[in-house]
């Protein structure tokens, strides 16, 4: 295990890089903030390019991770992880445990969670090495999938976009265009069928599109994101990977609102902007897709769902303060989002200067 200078650089407060031979296990540990509390984030399982590209996603991610807790109300800081490869290919046990025994080193300023490419089970290997871990089963203790409470607060999120941009939460025929219908994306589906949206959705899997549409025969599908950002929608909701939303795409963007589950949709600083400058409501997707931090969290107080459920509904009452607070200081949504966050990291962290016995 080493650490690099990249945190002092981007401001975080450690990374750490990981590396076991003999299970191949290559990963990295990022600690952005601390500040509220111990820095909960999941890990990310993907076959990076390179290790350069894992380290940019992982310090964009937990940065991303501060802003959501801290959102959230949650009294915890910014964490994530990547794990380097092709889950399919190199999971295995071991590395998996490997793992955890890093988690661990870090004695508690690190707590992991499911991402992309990891689950349930493997919270549930992971947690054989390390206490510091949620998001397990429900057969263990856990909270279990946390894209449930993630899709659930999306869903919350569009229905204040919905009352932002329309005058009223209610999306019924709202023509709704679904990118990645994966762990979070298809129970997202399930959400705005049921509230009588029109669904168009895209993936770059097959077998993720046949699911969907087996449960919702009513979903029309279109080949590729170029399709579904062309398309005449008002409603755009990135669940796949990051960086969706540059100029280009902007450019030929035809919704009114963007709001959904990806992280880091942004491609850069600036496309918020650009967004703004269009007349297109840009739902943070740290503020929106807080459900699933929520659902884990809860779980290091004994997990309750319904409990965990109303926080998540609470979302939508954030989102509605953002908005305001973005309108009255003519600024763009993610602008008044991290003064909203920033305010609170500021003002709880303080407290830590309060001597108590």
């Amino acid at each position: 295990m080493t650490e690099g200078v990249f945190g002092r650089e981007s401001g975080h407060e450690q990374v750490v890089f990981c590396h076991d031979a003999r299970t191949g296990l290559k990963a990295v540990i990022a600690v952005h903030s601390t500040a509220l509390g111990p820095a909960l984030g999941g890990t990310r399982f993907h076959a990076y390019a390179s290790e350069s590209d894992a380290l940019d996603d992982v310090l964009a991610l937990s940065r991303g991770m501060t802003y959501k807790n801290a959102l959230a109300g949650l009294d915890l800081g910014g964490g994530k992880a990547v794990i380097i490869g092709d889950p399919e290919a190199v999971k295995s046990e071991a590395l998996l445990r490997a793992y955890g025994r890093f988690v661990q080193s870090l004695g508690g300023r690190y707590i992991t969670a499911c991402d992309v490419g990891t689950y349930t089970r493997d919270m549930d290997v992971i947690a054989r090495e390390t206490r510091f871990v949620t998001g397990r089963s429900r057969d263990d203790g856990g909270a279990g999938d946390s894209s449930v409470l993630t899709a659930y607060g999306v869903y919350q999120g569009m229905r204040a976009s919905a009352e932002h941009v329309w005058g009223s939460p209610d999306l019924r025929g709202k023509r709704v265009g679904v990118e990645g219908v994966g762990k979070v994306g298809h129970l997202l589906v399930g959400h705005l069928v049921e509230a009588g949206c029109d669904v168009v959705v895209t993936d770059v899997d097959d077998r993720a599109i046949e699911r969907v549409v087996a449960a919702h025969r009513s979903v029309e599908v279109v080949p590729d994101a170029g399709a579904l950002l062309g398309a005449d929608l008002d409603v755009f909701a990135p669940c796949a990977l990051g960086g969706v939303l540059d100029d280009d795409t902007v450019a030929v963007l035809r919704a009114k609102v963007v709001c959904g589950a990806a992280n880091n949709q942004l491609a850069h600083p600036g496309v918020e902007k650009l967004l703004d400058e269009r007349g297109i409501l840009f739902a943070p997707d740290y503020l929106v897709n807080a459900g699933g931090v929520i659902q884990v969290s809860d779980e290091l107080h004994g997990f309750d769902f319904e409990r965990a459920r109303r926080k998540a509904t609470a979302l939508y009452d954030t989102a509605k303060s953002v908005f305001a607070l973005a309108a009255a200081e003519g600024v763009p949504p993610v602008t008044a989002a991290d003064r909203l966050a920033e305010r609170r990291i500021a003002e709880i962290s303080r407290l830590k200067s309060i001597l108590t016995l």
